[in-house]
């Protein structure tokens, strides 16, 4: 292991805005969930998720543009959430908090209605293991956990295979679309809702790269319940 991500992770051990449970607590009984407004923010706003966050660019740039809501970007990769934690407390962004974990215990970590929206950014499109793509059935279930009434799910990705197997999904099972865009940056120049082409802006580590091989960005809201 590298020098800095071994100085990363002894920081990041130090950030109040970062949240590491040990596998026990996950499995026995995290003491956050069901709690995260009274015990961590001690505020009522809504809360919005970022899975699979990296390296937080979407969690902190959401929190920017939306200080009456909370922000949690979740990855299993201490080493890269710790750019996101450290620009919070470097520029006192007080709505945001990161949690190292696994994805896959998302239902574990939450309580039923909880949360308000759910972000995916840039999520690994699985070629070979379409049961475990962040909108694959059993991962909405899991969503259906702990997403309010009407709650939001919101994919920005590269990939064509996601995407298609996405809409598959919302049409096979009758979910509500909102937005659909196969092409981000070309559409959405010519919306009127400054606050949307303000979301589809923040860009992170990844789509900058993507964008650079001329991939084209893809965008769909939906609701599950």
């Amino acid at each position: 292991m590298g020098k800095d991500k071994l100085k990363r992770f002894a920081e990041i051990e130090t950030f109040h805005n970062v949240i590491q449970p040990s596998m026990d607590e996950v499995l026995n009984g995290f003491p956050l969930k069901g709690s995260w407004h009274k015990d961590h923010f001690r505020n009522d706003n809504p809360i919005v998720l970022e899975l699979g966050c990296g390296k937080g660019e979407y969690t902190v740039g959401m929190a920017k543009m939306f200080p009456n809501k909370n922000f949690i970007g979740i990855d299993i990769k201490g080493s890269r959430m710790w750019k996101g934690a450290k620009t919070s407390i470097i520029e006192g962004i007080n709505n945001t908090a990161f949690l190292r974990s696994k994805v896959d215990f998302i239902e574990k970590l939450f309580g039923e209605g909880e949360v308000s929206e759910i972000w995916l950014t840039f999520s690994d499109p699985q070629p070979k293991k379409p049961r475990k793509r962040l909108t694959s059935p059993l991962f909405i279930a899991r969503y259906l956990k702990l997403l309010k009434p009407k709650g939001t799910i919101n994919l920005k990705c590269d990939s064509d295979l996601l995407f298609e197997y996405t809409l598959e999904q919302i049409e096979e099972n009758k979910y509500e679309k909102q937005e659909e865009s196969w092409d981000v940056y070309n559409e959405f120049v010519h919306r009127t809702d400054q606050a949307t082409k303000d979301l589809m802006n923040i860009r992170t580590f990844y789509e900058n790269k993507w964008l650079k091989e001329g991939k084209t960005i893809k965008y769909c809201r939906f609701t599950i319940s």
